[in-house]
């Protein structure tokens, strides 16, 4: 992950600012950072967080973000993100709450480029109002959770194979080599 860490925080509220709290769990918290990324790559050629992303059952899901999650969820006073969210357990509920512990404000937005913002947006309109299965379902219907198996890193180039990329699969490969120093075998 190369993000800093207020800019990582700032996505947080804004997710919590912009969804349902209804809907608004750890599992669906972590699929709208995948089609954060991948909606960013799909259109500018980058992710925003440049998180890992591996294939997991119930879809794609960022390795450091979700650990920085976890942590949070199971040892709030050891998390870097306590003074930001809490997780919610509620008993007899599967959903762990994400609550925001202070508002998302303006000098949050001056952190992020016109791009991000844009599709920060897309993100939030997109799923905001919607369940954690049904943008599960949508992860499901992306090429990257179709070309890779359970335990596997999705690479982003992976994207390009949807319709709705304006970015070549090579142009993927490269930024891949050069921010993640792979081998990108496509």
């Amino acid at each position: 992950m190369n993000i800093p860490i207020t800019k990582l925080k700032a996505i947080l509220l804004y997710f919590c600012e912009n969804t349902n709290e209804k809907f608004l769990g750890k599992t669906k918290l972590l699929k709208l950072f995948y089609f954060l990324d991948f909606l960013h790559v799909k259109k500018f050629g980058v992710p925003i967080t440049f998180d890992e992303y591996y294939h997991l059952e119930h879809g794609p899901i960022p390795t450091i973000i979700k650990n920085l999650i976890d942590t949070l969820s199971e040892n709030p006073e050891c998390s870097i993100l306590s003074d930001t969210i809490i997780i919610e357990k509620n008993d007899g509920q599967n959903i762990q709450k994400v609550i925001p512990l202070r508002k998302y404000k303006d000098n949050d937005k001056e952190l992020f480029s016109n791009s991000e913002m844009e599709i920060l947006n897309e993100v939030c309109s997109r799923f905001g109002d919607k369940n954690t299965k049904f943008i599960e379902e949508a992860s499901h219907q992306e090429s990257p959770w179709k070309k890779t198996r359970e335990l596997q890193k999705i690479p982003y180039y992976l994207s390009s194979d949807d319709p709705d990329c304006a970015t070549s699969k090579e142009e993927l490969m490269l930024m891949e080599k050069m921010y993640f120093n792979c081998s990108c075998k496509g």
